[in-house]
């Protein structure tokens, strides 16, 4: 049975291939589409990536160590399976320089669409076992974020020798370049 997260809690993974799922609703009336991005910053102790190659999104689907790789942009959300873009990692594969693994989603072209997190419903990340698909946790983003439009949901973190995953649920204004500053 999985377990449902609460902000800032965190769990031992114990999986080899890890799913990540990330999944939302957009609020009907707004004028566009929403179009939210999936991204993984891979980071080293530094909190920074070491290449910006490590930075996985719609545009760079595949980390160099070809461990993290993105399902692609899903442009509209509301999926009927449940995940709208999923990131998949083979924890054996990381490259021995990263130790965490940041899962954010932006909204693309929020300033000029207007939009922001507080539009959005029934957002959560989730964790699963990518050979099974058994869901291991799911954190549910609860937050009214009315001015946000980005939102780091959670991450994957190695301490010990093993990968631990923890439900952030922080929000930003500034989009997908927030991360990038921060990131790189």
């Amino acid at each position: 049975m999985a377990i449902n997260l609460t902000k800032g809690q965190r769990i031992e993974v114990g999986l080899s291939r890890v799913g990540v799922g990330l999944g939302w609703d957009p609020n009907e009336g707004s004028g566009f589409d929403f179009d939210l991005d999936a991204s993984a910053f891979m980071l080293g102790e530094n909190k920074k990536l070491p290449k910006d190659e490590f930075f996985i999104f719609y545009n760079n689907p595949l980390s160099p160590d070809k461990a993290v790789e993105s399902s692609g942009d899903d442009t509209t959300g509301g999926s009927s399976d449940g995940d709208d873009e999923t990131l998949t990692v083979e924890l054996a594969k990381v490259d021995p320089q990263i130790q965490e693994i940041i899962f954010t989603v932006t909204i693309h072209d929020a300033e000029a669409r207007k939009q922001n997190f507080g539009q959005v419903r029934n957002s959560f990340i989730r964790i699963y076992d990518a050979n099974t698909n058994e869901e291991i946790a799911k954190y549910e983003l609860e937050e009214d974020f009315s001015v946000e439009t980005a939102v780091e949901f959670g991450r994957l973190y190695k301490r010990g020798g093993e990968w631990k995953f923890e439900a952030m649920g922080i929000g930003y204004k500034g989009g997908l370049q927030y991360f990038v500053d921060k990131y790189c």
